[in-house]
């Protein structure tokens, strides 16, 4: 039986182009796992688990919290099978949306307050001038 590569957290941090520390990190958080190389030296990272960090990558870019992150990991541990973690992960998108949905309409309204408050000001300024 042949052992998986393993790659090096400096290997895979520049790689990534993410800091050893927020892989460690997440390991912590445990988002992530590693794999103990076989000779006891450091910790590494097997295509497969490379693979789950790219996904947590792409969760970490939509806007997902550690604590979504962390929900759909448990998930995907529950049922091992990509397939049995998609309902999880749609609705943890879908409460996402939801999120950014209100975030989009609260700055909107904030936006349109200081555009308001801007042409007053630019109103008084032009009042005082004449």
């Amino acid at each position: 039986m042949t052992e998986e590569q393993l790659t090096s957290i400096s290997e895979l941090s520049a790689t990534l182009g993410l800091t050893t520390r927020t892989l460690r990190y997440w390991e912590e958080v445990g988002i992530i796992e590693s794999a103990e190389r076989a000779d006891g030296a450091a910790r590494g990272y097997t295509p497969y688990y490379v693979r789950r960090i790219k996904f947590v990558m792409k969760l970490k870019h939509l806007g997902l919290t550690i604590k979504e992150m962390q929900t759909l990991y448990s998930a995907y541990g529950d049922a091992k099978e990509t397939d049995r973690m998609l309902p999880a992960l749609i609705k943890t998108l879908s409460d996402h949306i939801e999120t950014l949905d209100s975030r989009v309409s609260n700055l909107i309204a904030l936006r349109t307050e200081i555009v308001e408050y801007r042409q007053r000001m630019v109103e008084k300024h032009e009042a005082a001038q004449s």
